[in-house]
């Protein structure tokens, strides 16, 4: 839920005062989206929800490779040697680390990656791209390619690109510089009700 339970419009509570329980100074209670910023939430949720699904529909048909594993594979065919740590190798694919290697075990064990520990640091692990997962990260590109051109650049005028890129960027950094926001416990994913 995310606008007022009492009317859909009224972003400040409820329309009727005596329907709102007594204020208290320092708990002014839930901050209810208007109207026009649940049309906002409500796009990016559909966005977050139905882009994945014909992206990694297209890699999986074409390539034998989930969007997770694409994007490994591709942070790493654009990484110094082709080689990363596999905590930064998280952060630029957008995963978290312990879905990162089971991932990261199942390309292994298709020859299309090689962990081994970081020569300069023996307490982490790197990921190196083998020459058969650049391989096939050349021939999954252009398919890939074609499908975000097909159904996120096209569709956009050159107006709309730069401001989903700016509006996009501005929700990221919000997400950085709360870097627990992925963990329930952290302060960054605390509600003010219970969840359904």
């Amino acid at each position: 839920m995310t606008a007022s339970p009492h009317t859909a419009d009224d972003a400040a509570g409820p329309a009727d005062p005596a329907l709102a329980p007594p204020a208290r100074p320092d708990d002014p209670g839930p901050r209810w989206l208007s109207a026009s910023e649940q049309e906002t939430w409500r796009a990016v949720w559909a966005l977050m929800l139905q882009l994945p699904g014909p992206l990694d529909a297209q890699l999986q048909r074409d390539s034998g490779l989930s969007l997770f594993g694409y994007m490994v594979l591709s942070s790493l065919s654009m990484a110094p040697e082709h080689t990363l740590r596999m905590s930064e190798l998280a952060r630029l694919a957008n995963g978290s680390l312990s879905r990162l290697s089971n991932v990261a075990k199942r390309l292994e064990e298709r020859g299309w990656l090689r962990r081994e520990p970081d020569p300069h640091d023996g307490r982490s692990t790197v990921a190196r791209l083998t020459d058969s997962g650049w391989e096939l990260v050349q021939s999954a590109a252009p398919g890939h390619v074609e499908a975000v051109r097909h159904l996120v650049i096209d569709p956009l005028s050159d107006a709309q690109r730069e401001a989903l890129t700016s509006a996009a960027r501005a929700v990221i950094r919000g997400l950085e510089e709360c870097p627990g926001a992925d963990d329930p416990d952290s302060a960054c994913t605390e509600v003010t009700e219970t969840p359904c």
